[in-house]
């Protein structure tokens, strides 16, 4: 089955824009291949989804040895914000830029909701 790149599209721009310090978002594939992104302009789809793909992968490893199961979520802090990936699948993951201001509890409920609309479009 095809996926509606443009459809996720929307889903993005649409969660960057109504949910508060989100500074952008994108879907990516494993292999570091962007599907549809929602970023700060000056920032290169490619580069960012080539280094949620590293981040994953990593996250994986951690995760598979220090026996924590399968990955859900990856959640990078940093003194200019936040960098979370959250799982989308098998196939796909879902990558959100928030300021150091976000409401972290919103934010989680807001990506979880996101997500759900996200499989949809991607099953």
């Amino acid at each position: 089955m095809a996926i509606n790149a443009e459809k996720l599209g929307m889903i993005l721009k649409n969660f960057a824009s109504a949910t508060s310090d989100v500074e952008g978002a994108a879907i990516v594939t494993p292999d570091g291949l962007p599907l549809a992104t929602s970023l700060p302009s000056g920032m290169d789809d490619e580069r960012v989804s080539a280094m949620s793909a590293a981040m994953l992968s990593l996250g994986e490893r951690i995760g598979k040895e220090l026996v924590r199961g399968v990955i859900d979520r990856i959640y990078v802090e940093g003194d200019q914000g936040l960098s979370i990936l959250t799982s989308c699948g098998e196939d796909t993951v879902f990558l959100v830029l928030a300021t150091k201001a976000a409401k972290q509890g919103l934010l989680m409920l807001e990506i979880k909701r996101t997500v759900g609309e996200l499989r949809m479009v991607l099953s």
